[in-house]
Parts: structure tokens; sequence; C-alpha cells
């Protein structure tokens, strides 16, 4: 049984750490090359993994094994949710005004009239608001501050989360009635989820935009190097990793909310693909908290949150993704020093911010230089992050030629026209013609994908 310790016991006791066994799960290059497959079986790195937990890997290992082997494979199409600027934004996406929660979730299907296969949801930022706060009390909420403005959105990512794994509306099993909606308790306003289809819809990814440990705001700019402690103090990162300290607790408090929410999740059977700490290579001072730093330490970092949330917490219903930035040389560096270990990670990744499907970086394909260089970690490639669809009308071999495993698409980016930046648009025929391939996996084909997979 997990252990709920939520708010208090993270505070209390948090320093130990179960040590690691030795598990037969290949690190990176330095495995048989002869052999260039990635592991199928997610048990070799977690051998408490949850069955769904091991079908939605195998599903993304079998499609990677089948590019490698050089035959046909298929990509999941994912968008990217930002709840809290949905909710609360009025200048945020393609029309002025707070938008329902979901809007882009269901943004893809109002264009092409299919949703996407894979959603990732941010949990992290809250919206201008001082500590970590949940809209309702609910099992794995009732350690944290309740009905608080600006934080009803955690709730709804909760909610769509389970409702993309397992269909909206459904059986009411949180605050949500069966017809789907609910009433928020700080504003009495009612809030209604898009619907799917009542079934099963696809897959389900968290990322973690972390406020620095100890910020007393939980909002974005809290998450930036250049607004945390770290920006001022040369050994702040340090303390941040060392068992006692004040700094370490307060890291510990944080990642705390995250489990208590992940384990609410896994206590209704949704797997999710796990991101956190995404860009960690970026230039010294530049983007989160945690990038830039000595590669050693954030390894460190990884892994005490690693341990923290599957030996402490016992969250088995993990998928890990690591992914560093685009490394074009300038924003973002060569990752390969930040790579956790692969006892430690399950699908690798990059945010991809440096080229456009009309000015690519570097030669061959648009992505490829990310293509190759992710090949060496074994591990089922993702694109999880990007302004792009994948086909369009200045790549639409773009599949072909790097057959991802996934490819997510950032926020509003799907359908908002970035004027200040041209190249950063899809058009509606962009968004048309990725997810009408026959090399693409939507909401509607994923299911037959799932038990194809793992029949």
């Amino acid at each position: 049984m997990r252990d709920r310790i939520g708010l208090l016991g993270a505070a209390a006791g948090a320093a130990v750490l179960v040590p690691l066994g030795v598990w037969a799960w290949p690190e990176d290059e330095a495995a048989d090359a002869a052999d260039p497959s990635v592991p199928t079986d997610l048990r070799a790195r977690d051998p408490k993994a949850t069955p769904a937990a091991r079908r939605v890997y195998a599903t993304l290992a079998g499609l990677e094994n089948e590019a490698r082997r050089g035959r046909p494979s298929r990509t999941l199409i994912g968008q990217h949710v930002e709840l809290h600027n949905e909710r609360y934004n009025a200048n945020y996406g393609d029309t002025r005004g707070t938008k329902p929660p979901g809007y882009y979730y269901r943004k893809a299907q109002d264009i092409t009239g299919r949703l996407p296969a894979f959603v990732e949801l941010d949990l992290g930022p809250g919206y201008g608001q001082p500590g970590w706060a949940v809209g309702e009390s609910r099992s794995y909420s009732r350690a944290w501050p309740s009905c608080r403005r600006m934080w009803g959105y955690t709730d709804d990512a909760m909610d769509l989360a389970l409702g993309v794994w397992a269909g909206l509306p459904r059986e009411a099993d949180g605050s949500y009635r069966p017809s789907g909606t609910h009433r928020e308790c700080s504003s009495g306003s009612e809030v209604r989820l898009p619907e799917n289809g009542g079934g099963p819809a696809g897959l389900v990814g968290f990322s973690f935009h972390q406020p620095y440990p100890g910020s007393p705001v939980k909002g974005f700019p809290q998450t930036l190097h250049r607004n945390s402690p770290g920006a001022r103090d040369s050994g702040w990162f340090e303390r941040v990793l060392t068992p006692g300290s004040t700094e370490h607790q307060a890291l510990l408090y944080d990642l705390a909310f995250l489990a208590d929410h992940l384990g609410y999740l896994a206590d209704h059977g949704v797997p999710v693909l796990l991101r956190p700490y995404h860009e960690m290579n970026t230039t010294p001072g530049k983007g989160f908290w945690w990038s830039g730093q000595d590669p050693a330490a954030f390894r460190r970092l990884w892994r005490l949150t690693y341990d923290y949330l599957v030996h402490r917490r016992g969250l088995h219903n993990l998928v890990f993704v690591w992914a560093p930035n685009s490394w074009d040389g300038t924003y973002g560096r060569e990752p390969h020093a930040y790579y956790p270990g692969g006892r430690y990670v399950d699908v690798v990744g990059v945010d991809d911010y440096s080229d456009s499907p009309a000015r690519p970086f570097g030669d061959g394909a648009w992505t490829g230089v990310w293509y190759r260089g992710l090949e060496k970690y074994r591990r089922p490639r993702i694109v999880a992050e990007s302004f792009h669809v994948p086909l369009n009308a200045h790549q639409p071999r773009t599949l072909a030629e790097t057959p991802w495993v996934l490819w997510t698409v950032w926020g509003q980016a799907l359908s908002y026209e970035n004027t200040s930046s041209p190249r950063h648009k899809n058009t509606g025929a962009d968004v048309k013609r990725t997810y009408g391939s026959s090399a693409v996996v939507t909401a509607h084909t994923w299911g037959s994908l799932l038990n194809k997979r793992n029949g």
C-alpha cells in the first residue's frame, strides 16, 4: 500500500532513501552494439510496475523496435494542455477570454474530427498564488489547503487525465458528476470537461513545472533560474540535494504535492508518462532553476526524485521521460552528461525549439539531428515538445524519415498564430494532414494499437 504521508510526513522525515537493487536494464550506448533494440518489459526497471504501465511502455517500445529494424512504424500524436492558462489567463490562446478546461485537448477534434492519442498535462505552477493548494478536498489532497481560488485547475487535471484514460463522461469517481461537470468550491462556478466518447481515449502524461524549492509563490516565474536563490547563491543547489537542509526539506515538500496527485491516479489505475526536470541542458543561467547545473548534481536530483516517488511513495504507475532541450550549441548544450542512467529512465525525448519546418537545424530530415542523437540511449524516442505538428507542406516526409514514437504539440501552438514569429504556426491544413495520416495514431486508433501490442 502506498504511504500517504502527504504534507506533514514529507517534511518530517523524508531524508531516507531506499537503496537501489541491481536490474538488468541497459544504460545506453555501452550496451551490446550488436543488439540495438530497446527493452520491452518495464519490470526490468521497476519489478512492481503496474500492468497498465507495462502495457503502455511495451507499446512504445514495440513501435521503437519496429523503426530500428527498418519496418513501417507509427507515431502517436500528442497535445500538451496548460489548464491553469486555459482556466485563468484571458490572453492565452487563439481567442480572447478564459476557456473551459481541456480547450486545446478538444481543439484538435474541432479542426480534424479526431482527438490526440496522448495528452500531457502541466501540474506545477499555480497562477500567481502563494503556497500549494487544490480546489477540492479529495483523498489525495487532504493534507493540502483546499478551496483556494486559481487552484481548481489541479482537480481538472486529475479528472481530465482519468477521463482520457478511461473515457468522458463516466461514472462519478471524484468531484465530477457522470455528466462531466462539477461546481468549483472557491467560485461556485460550474465547470465542464470535454467529452471524448465515454470510453478509453488515449495515454496520459504529466510535466512538472516545479517552482524553486522554498518559493512562497508557486507560479511560473518562480520556476526560472533567474528568479531562484541559485541565481545569487552558488551553494544553494547543493543544499537542495543535501538531506537535512532546509532547502532539501522544501524540495520534498514539493515532491509530496506531486506524489499525492500521481497517487490518486495510481489508485484509479491510470499509468502516467512523467516528464520531470525537462530542458536541463540549457546554458548556465538560462531556463529553469534545475537547468545548466553541474551534470553530476542534476543526476543526483533526478535520482533522489525517482527514489522518493517509486521507493518511498510506492508509485509504480509511472513511465519516466527524460527530455533535454534541442542541443544546438547556443541555448542548449549536448545533453549526454545529464542522462541519469537507464535504471531511472524509460523514454528519451527532445523539446525541439531550435528549428522549424521551413528552417530546419542541421543536415538531413527536419528533427533528424535529435532523432539520431537519441538513438544511443536504447529507449523509445519522442518529440516531447514542439510548436509544430510533424507533417506539413514544408516537411511532408518527417515521420517516414524520423519515425518518432510520440510527438506532442505544445499548448496553444496548435492553432495560435504567433504574429511576431510567423514560422511558429500550424495551418489548419497542417493539422489535418497530420491527424489524417496513416502513419499517425490518434484517439480513434490507439486502443486497437495497445491491444494488438499486448494481445
